[in-house]
């Protein structure tokens, strides 16, 4: 079997693969690339077995085949090649070799049949999403996922397709957000749950010109983008009544400028204590103090800013971080912040509403000490 293809346009469709590749592969084999050619079409696969990505891309084929390919000296040797074609020769024992202007390179590869078979999706039900609207929902979502592999559920963001809705949910019970998309058409409702590995993946490969089909099932879901399939397992946990923690009666409202806040946060905190990243804010009409301090080091730092407060005066501490992280993620010049009492959850939002979408952030506060 030969063929041939531009090595910078394989180069680019394996990076795309090889974020499947896992570190400490169980199988030596999971550390290749399986080649299946198709006419004058490559079929590059890539998985860890939880995920799985298949790209494809067209070249010059003398004959139909399959190999698996080892991943990390084929993508190193196109790196350290300028762009040119390539030719790939491979013979009964499996033994590849690539030939290009400057010379020869002879790798072993194994028997592509070995390799495990990427689940296809059956009996599945589907939905479109514009690939913007999800690289969108992801970006606002994934940074709120936690990291408490005893917590499962909230490691990964949880989809729940509503008919004509799609949203996304991410917590790790000190932050949440919610990002709900109104433009799909879907005939079933259901909800499952992406493990952020293959979210990170899946944003790599999405575009936000092309449409995403969404297909699911029971136990994995099937992202088509274009000429690539990103597969991944579900994760089969029951999620957390997210609705149940936000707080409906939120009487005190303050709006500010967003980036303005964010920088004040920023430096404000540098002053806070590490253990609890805690920031103070005192607001009143008009009027927003941000304070914080470390009495270990006796550190402590204050800054006042402009704001619109309807409410009573409130004294309310947060993690700096979890506040930074937010801001940095709305896109809006102003946000509101909805407020009840110095231990309850506040409602994080942007003050300019986007078509179709929208976006609400919750986050617990810090307990202030006595």
């Amino acid at each position: 079997m030969k063929f041939s293809v531009s090595s910078s346009e394989l180069l680019k469709q394996l990076q795309l693969a090889s974020g499947a590749i896992g570190s400490n592969s169980v199988l030596p084999i999971l550390e290749d690339f399986l080649f299946t050619i198709s006419g004058n079409e490559l079929a590059i696969s890539a998985t860890d077995l939880e995920t799985s990505i298949v790209t494809k891309i067209e070249v010059m084929a003398d004959a139909d085949g399959m190999v698996a390919v080892p991943a990390k000296i084929l993508v190193e040797t196109l790196k350290a090649l300028p762009q040119q074609p390539i030719t790939f020769s491979i013979d009964d024992n499996f033994s590849i070799q690539i030939t290009s202007a400057y010379g020869k390179y002879r790798l072993a590869g194994e028997n592509g049949s070995d390799f495990p078979k990427i689940p296809e999706p059956e009996q599945t039900d589907h939905i479109k999403v514009s690939g913007q609207a999800l690289l969108r929902g992801i970006n606002k979502t994934i940074f709120a996922t936690s990291n408490d592999e005893l917590r499962q559920a909230m490691t990964g963001v949880y989809f729940k397709i509503d008919f004509n809705k799609l949203i996304l949910v991410a917590t790790d019970a000190h932050k949440l957000v919610k990002y709900t998309y109104q433009g799909i058409t879907s005939e079933v409702s259901t909800s499952f749950i992406i493990p952020k590995r293959a979210l990170h993946l899946l944003k790599n490969a999405a575009s936000s010109d092309e449409d995403v089909k969404i297909s699911f099932n029971k136990s994995n879901a099937f992202f088509a983008i274009g000429n690539t399939e990103l597969v991944c397992r579900l994760i089969d946990q029951r999620y957390p009544d997210y609705n149940a923690v936000i707080p409906v009666d939120n009487p005190n409202l303050l709006t500010v400028t967003r980036d303005d806040f964010q920088q004040c946060l920023k430096r404000i905190a540098i002053y806070a204590n590490k253990t609890t990243n805690q920031v103070i804010l005192n607001i009143n009409a008009g009027s927003l103090t941000v304070s914080a301090q470390d009495l270990d080091f006796s550190n402590e730092a204050t800054e006042q800013m402009a704001c619109n407060y309807e409410g009573n005066p409130l004294t309310i501490g947060f993690n700096a971080k979890f506040l930074v992280e937010m801001l940095g993620v709305l896109e809006s010049d102003d946000v509101r912040l909805e407020l009840s009492t110095s231990t309850r959850a506040g409602i994080l939002s942007p003050t300019e509403k986007e078509e179709f979408e929208e976006i609400i952030m919750l986050v617990m506060p810090v307990m202030l000490s006595n």
